[in-house]
């Protein structure tokens, strides 16, 4: 009897705790919106633009989603975005995300695509700018979830290449808000894009970029210093670094921090070891994130829920993460500042 209450109890505090996680406000910092593509959808827009896949069934791309490394993950995103082809896949593939945020009260969202993963297939920077900008401003109207356009350069290619890309993206600056940096980060520093990354600060884009996944912390002074971001997407190796730790904290940056992605490219083993506590612990500004959540084993409230579990994370350690979401967003102050008091309200209420 005593062992069934005690069962009880800790159910329903799973419960109130998964409650508490999917009704908190919160901002999604980094995704990537080829890595949103779920595999029914996938499956559906190859049929619809007669595209042959490696795959007969939804069951056998789901089978496939199992990685040992970021390269293994990369190959099959790859394979995965070739399916789209016009802007009406590009609009699908987004608001299919957008709305996803709206179930999960994600109430502002800074998305990352990858153009050379389009246009080195000869699709068009149009089309691929036009079908992922109408998504977000009908789910401005109609899911009243924000969000704001990151364009990433793939560093597997050469610095030229993004130079390419960034020329093509002028016409179409008004919906561009940052530039960031992804792909295959061993042996691909960020000092390669030194340039590119000048001269995009010169036309306007604010700099981002992921560096220290899998990449040493060396990788994440040079991001910072040699491409001046303003925001590290992962950085889990800053832990390498006890002066790079306070140098991030000095610069008040904040890291992006992906847990599933972590688990699921082996860059973490256990959830249980996860760093996440420790940043925080450390001083170190987090906030949780999907990065690509199709392929990853879960949306963003999966990553809180999640991590939570693993870590043993307080309530008050959930309204802080889903603060700094907001607070090292791109948004305006004022609007950091109305998405942070209703993160404090809530917390007040549930707590």
């Amino acid at each position: 009897m005593i062992e069934s209450k005690i069962c009880l109890a800790l159910v329903l505090k799973i419960i109130k705790m998964k409650n508490f996680i999917e009704n908190l406000p919160k901002a999604e910092l980094h995704l990537h919106i080829e890595g949103s593509f779920e595999p029914a959808q996938m499956f559906e827009i190859a049929k619809r633009n007669k595209i042959e896949i490696p795959f007969k069934t939804v069951e056998e791309i789901e089978k496939a989603y199992k990685f040992d490394c970021l390269q293994d993950f990369l190959d099959i995103y790859y394979q995965g975005a070739s399916v789209l082809i016009h802007e009406q896949d590009f609009y699908d593939l987004t608001y299919s995300y957008l709305k996803k945020c709206a179930d999960q009260n994600v109430r502002h969202t800074e998305i990352m695509f990858d153009p050379q993963t389009h246009t080195d297939r000869g699709i068009a920077f149009k089309t691929v700018i036009t079908g992922i900008s109408k998504a977000c401003e009908d789910a401005q109207k109609n899911l009243n979830v924000s969000s704001y356009l990151i364009m990433s350069f793939l560093r597997h290619l050469s610095e030229e290449e993004a130079f390419k890309i960034l020329e093509q993206s002028l016409p179409f600056k008004e919906k561009i808000k940052a530039v960031g940096l992804d792909s295959s980060e061993m042996g691909n520093p960020p000092s390669k894009f030194k340039n590119v990354y000048a001269a995009a600060i010169k036309a306007g884009y604010i700099p981002l970029a992921h560096a220290g996944e899998e990449g040493s912390s060396d990788y994440i002074w040079e991001a910072i210093d040699i491409l001046k971001i303003k925001r590290i997407d992962h950085g889990n190796n800053c832990l390498q670094d006890n002066n790079l730790i306070k140098e991030i904290i000095k610069r008040d940056i904040a890291l992006t921090v992906c847990p599933l992605s972590n688990t699921a490219l082996q860059v973490v083993k256990d959830l249980k070891n996860h760093p996440l506590k420790k940043m925080m612990n450390l001083g170190l500004k987090v906030t949780i994130n999907s990065d690509d959540p199709a392929y990853f084993g879960g949306q963003v409230n999966q990553n809180y829920v999640e991590i939570q579990k693993a870590l043993d994370l307080s309530r008050e350690n959930l309204a802080v993460l889903a603060k700094n979401s907001f607070n090292y967003s791109l948004l305006p102050t004022s609007k950091k500042a109305e998405y942070i008091k209703l993160v404090d309200s809530f917390f007040d209420n549930n707590n």
